[in-house]
């Protein structure tokens, strides 16, 4: 069942990229962005994190003025750093929930792109799918307020 579903995607995508394989490839790199962002931010709590990176940013500050005071400086990085943990922790939930579909879909655009070889600037399809994905992670972050 999975091998026939993989094909007829296969085909499809090969039909999509035929009209244009990178209008095809950022679309793809869109929606994939809007989906892992969406399950980041509704995964995890929003509102811990934003105060976990207000917490953050105000103990960096701190840290500035204690420049002479090394024991003092260290005491808030090691706070800095138990508040990092914790956020990176919250994004293991996400990760779980998004890391086996977008693995297939990985496959499907390897085989899909890979045979096309450089589409733009001498970058293969990969290295265009992490730039574009990369500057529509910011854009979603930003419009969806994703801390």
């Amino acid at each position: 069942m999975v091998l026939g579903i993989t094909t007829s995607a296969t085909s499809f995508l090969k039909v999509l990229v035929n009209l244009s394989p990178l209008g095809t490839l950022l679309t793809i790199s869109f929606i994939l962005t809007l989906l892992s962002t969406l399950a980041y931010k509704y995964l995890t709590d929003q509102k811990k994190l934003k105060e976990i990176k207000d917490e953050t940013k105000k103990l960096q500050e701190e840290m500035k003025l204690l420049k002479n005071d090394a024991s003092k400086m260290m005491e808030k990085q090691k706070e800095i750093m138990q508040k990092n943990m914790y956020v990176m922790r919250s994004s293991f939930k996400p990760l779980l929930y998004t890391f086996i579909p977008f693995l297939l879909i990985f496959i499907l655009l390897k085989n899909v792109y890979e045979p096309l070889g450089k589409l733009v600037f001498g970058l293969s399809w990969i290295w265009i799918y992490v730039l574009s994905s990369f500057v529509f992670s910011i854009l979603i972050r930003k419009l969806l307020k994703v801390h």
